[in-house]
């Protein structure tokens, strides 16, 4: 995720230490000044700006800022909601910035990992986020034992009923009709035709 390309750094500081700023608002309607007066006042010297919905997996600007920061940098975010698109993903950035060095602040919840405090809280919501995970998976396994208990086995439903692949098959074996056609009538696609069918 980080690839520590420095391209862009202000003449006199490839050598220093900077705060990199990033801000994203939902949707360009939005206005990003309160944001970036809270960056440039916490002291970035760099700003990177999104302008598309937090569950958007594509962040240009924000993989510019992941790939602009280095070592000894501190990436700062007006608020937590605006770096990650969950607390899971949220959790993989800050690892991300953390294992080479990089410290990662939250203005709006005083989130600062340079620091003790901070570095304590970042290991609270891993817990957290790994709690959840087994919490999810817990369920999962007891709703499908539950769901074995009265007769009814996972997996995907199927599309035909046994009178339509019946059907199917006769018009597949009156080579009156193209695959094509039998899929259009059926509603299904060719691989879901040769799997009924047998066929590979």
């Amino acid at each position: 995720m980080l690839d520590n390309n420095r391209a862009g750094r202000p003449a006199g500081n490839e050598n220093e230490l900077m705060k990199i700023g990033y801000a994203r608002v939902s949707t360009l309607e939005q206005n990003p000044e309160l944001q970036l007066d809270a960056l440039k006042e916490a002291g970035c010297e760099k700003i990177y700006t999104d302008k598309i919905s937090g569950a958007k997996t594509d962040r240009p600007e924000l993989k510019e800022a992941l790939g602009y920061v280095r070592k000894g940098d501190c990436l700062v975010v007006w608020r937590l909601d605006r770096l990650g698109r969950s607390l899971k993903h949220l959790i993989e950035v800050v690892e991300s910035l953390e294992t080479q060095g990089t410290g990662f602040i939250s203005l709006q919840e005083g989130f600062d990992t340079t620091t003790s405090g901070g570095k304590l809280i970042f290991q609270i919501f891993g817990a957290l986020a790994e709690f959840e995970r087994n919490l999810i998976r817990e369920r999962t396994k007891a709703g499908l034992a539950a769901a074995r208990a009265r007769g009814r086995l996972g997996g995907r439903k199927e599309k035909l009923s046994p009178d339509q692949v019946s059907t199917m098959r006769r018009m597949s074996e009156s080579r009156q009709h193209t695959i094509a056609e039998i899929c259009t009538v059926m509603g299904i696609s060719k691989p879901t035709y040769y799997r009924y069918m047998g066929k590979s």
